[in-house]
Formats: structure tokens, C-alpha cells, sequence
């Protein structure tokens, strides 16, 4: 797992880069290892996602996303049937507007928009 972690580490920073600074790759690494999050390698990119339960639903959320995205989506199938394992029910992701028409040829639909007000 160390040798995939460190192979995608390009990937899982520049997603980061759009995250809104609420993780850095550490902090992601950490996740991993704890098994809180999980990564998806593929050959030129990855995910990492996480399992978040709610009072009235468990979901996998795809936390981060990077590299080259046929092969991102190429995962869709094998996710999906381990999220099912887990006992999620729904796939979830926040992302960069670019996301919205690949993720919509895999039956994704939009939720709705997430913003942000930073202050000090």
C-alpha cells in the first residue's frame, strides 16, 4: 500500500489543491491507514473515498479524485459493488463543475452545490 500511496501522491495533492484546505496529504495518508478512507489506484490516476454514515443512510463518498478520468470512471462498476459490500446505498461527491457531464453518463445526478464563506 505504501508504494501505490506514494505513486499516487501527485494526484491525491493537486486534488487537495480543491478541497478548500480541509485535509492535506497527510492527513489523507493517515486516513488510509486507519482505514477510515480508501484508495483506488488505477495506472494513471486514483480515488480515495470514505464511508459516511447518517442517521438514515450509510454512503460512500468519493473524497477525492485525480489523474486521467476514463480511468477514474473505468472504477465506477468495482466501487459501486464494494460500496453495496459495505452496506452503503448511494455513492456521493463533491466536486469541480468539470465533473458533472462524465459523471451524468453513469447515472449520477446532481444533488446540489456546495459553497463556502471563509473568514478569520
Amino acid at each position: 500500500m505504501n508504494e501505490e500511496l506514494e505513486r499516487c501522491k501527485p494526484w491525491i495533492e493537486a486534488a487537495l489543491e480543491y478541497s478548500g484546505g480541509t485535509h492535506d496529504f497527510i492527513d489523507v495518508a493517515e486516513g488510509i491507514y486507519k482505514g477510515t478512507m480508501q484508495l483506488w489506484p488505477t495506472p494513471k490516476g486514483c480515488i480515495v473515498t470514505e464511508i459516511v454514515v447518517y442517521p438514515r443512510k450509510r454512503m460512500l463518498n468519493v473524497f477525492l479524485g485525480g489523474g486521467e478520468l476514463d480511468q477514474i470512471l473505468d472504477m465506477h462498476k468495482d466501487v459501486i459493488q464494494w460500496a453495496k459490500a459495505q452496506g452503503c446505498t448511494a455513492l456521493t461527491m463533491t466536486g469541480r463543475v468539470g465533473w458533472k457531464k462524465p459523471l451524468a453518463k453513469h447515472g449520477w445526478k446532481q444533488l446540489h452545490s456546495s459553497y463556502v464563506k471563509e473568514f478569520e
